[in-house]
């Protein structure tokens, strides 16, 4: 008898990667999505949610998974954008989604509702900056009890950043937001860009070759949707596309791709003129108590093939999407 799929929430910036963890959210038999909430990140928000629509076109379950709207700014900063990374998030893909409409509730208080409805089952993939996660938490103080598992896209366990050579750009955009939801009692998984993206969740050329002569219209969408990306992450010495938004919603689904995860004590700098969004993650040795599991190794391969696998899927789009090739 198959595993019951898991009950989960993904709250995203929708751009590139965060567009391939929701087709994982969509198309893999063992999730079950029971909501998409929109916070502000990678591009502009109206952006973000006509590409979230677009994703859900793409996976063939357009009507089917609601969309929430959430903060449109960080807790207490302006946004910044990574639009110079992303372009508009989607590689130009477009269309028509005029009787698309996210719906009524705002993200939190969905958030809140979805967990209290079923305590300790939901998940929450957070695959953007944490201002909604931190907002609920705010809101219901027992929403963070309330959540079976948070798994984080964030930080860099004692790494580089991407944003700056101290941050990665999600805990950059809104530290207040990560340093809250790290004290609040989460049982939260984190799945860093430093070293285990840079390591593990690139795909190199021989991947994306193998993922564009699939030919289908998943795996057409994927090869567009992170072509810009792609150009960017050379230029700066990647030679691959980045993939930890879809690694953080395939470790929630799949823990057997999990080789090495410590526990940590895991904080974030907010007010250092150098190190705005550092992730300082303690390994034990500090005498502070471990507040989040941090990822440290996953079997890379396996991760490769599970969503090359994921993008065989002959599912068509619920109506045209402009820019992918006529079939």
């Amino acid at each position: 008898m198959p595993p019951t799929p898991v009950p989960l929430v993904i709250d995203t910036d929708t751009a590139q990667d965060d567009c391939v963890a929701l087709l994982v959210g969509l198309l893999d038999p063992a999730a079950d999505l029971r909501a998409i909430t929109m916070v502000a990140g990678n591009v502009g928000f109206e952006r973000q949610v006509h590409n979230a629509f677009l994703t859900l076109n793409a996976a063939g379950r357009l009507g089917e998974v609601p969309v929430h709207l959430g903060c449109r700014r960080p807790l207490m900063r302006p946004w910044v954008s990574a639009e110079n990374v992303h372009g508009d998030g989607v590689g130009g893909l477009s269309m028509d989604a005029g009787d698309q409409a996210p719906e009524s509730e705002h993200a939190v208080d969905a958030l809140v509702r979805l967990a209290a409805e079923r305590p300790g089952e939901l998940s929450v993939v957070a695959i953007g900056p944490l201002t909604n996660i931190a907002a609920a938490a705010l809101k219901d103080p027992g929403f963070a009890r309330n959540v079976r598992a948070l798994y984080v896209m964030g930080g860099s366990n004692n790494g580089r950043g991407n944003i700056t050579a101290a941050a990665e750009f999600n805990f950059y955009v809104d530290p207040e937001a990560a340093k809250a939801v790290f004290a609040a009692g989460f049982a939260i998984t984190v799945v860093p860009w430093d070293p285990l993206t840079l390591r593990r969740a690139v795909f190199g050329r021989e991947t994306l070759a193998h993922i564009a002569a699939l030919r289908t219209p998943l795996a057409d969408f994927f090869t567009r949707v992170c072509a810009a990306t792609l150009e960017f992450d050379r230029g700066v010495g990647i030679d691959g596309t980045t993939h930890p938004d879809s690694l953080t919603a395939a470790l929630l689904l799949h823990p057997e791709l999990v080789r090495a995860a410590g526990r940590y004590h895991v904080d974030v700098e907010t007010s250092g003129e150098l190190t705005r969004g550092y992730s300082a993650m303690s390994w034990g040795v500090h005498g502070l108590a471990a507040n989040a599991t941090v990822v440290e190794d996953v079997d890379a391969d396996g991760f490769r093939r599970y969503l090359a696998a994921l993008l065989s899927n002959p599912v068509a789009p619920s109506r045209p999407i402009t820019g992918l090739p006529p079939r």
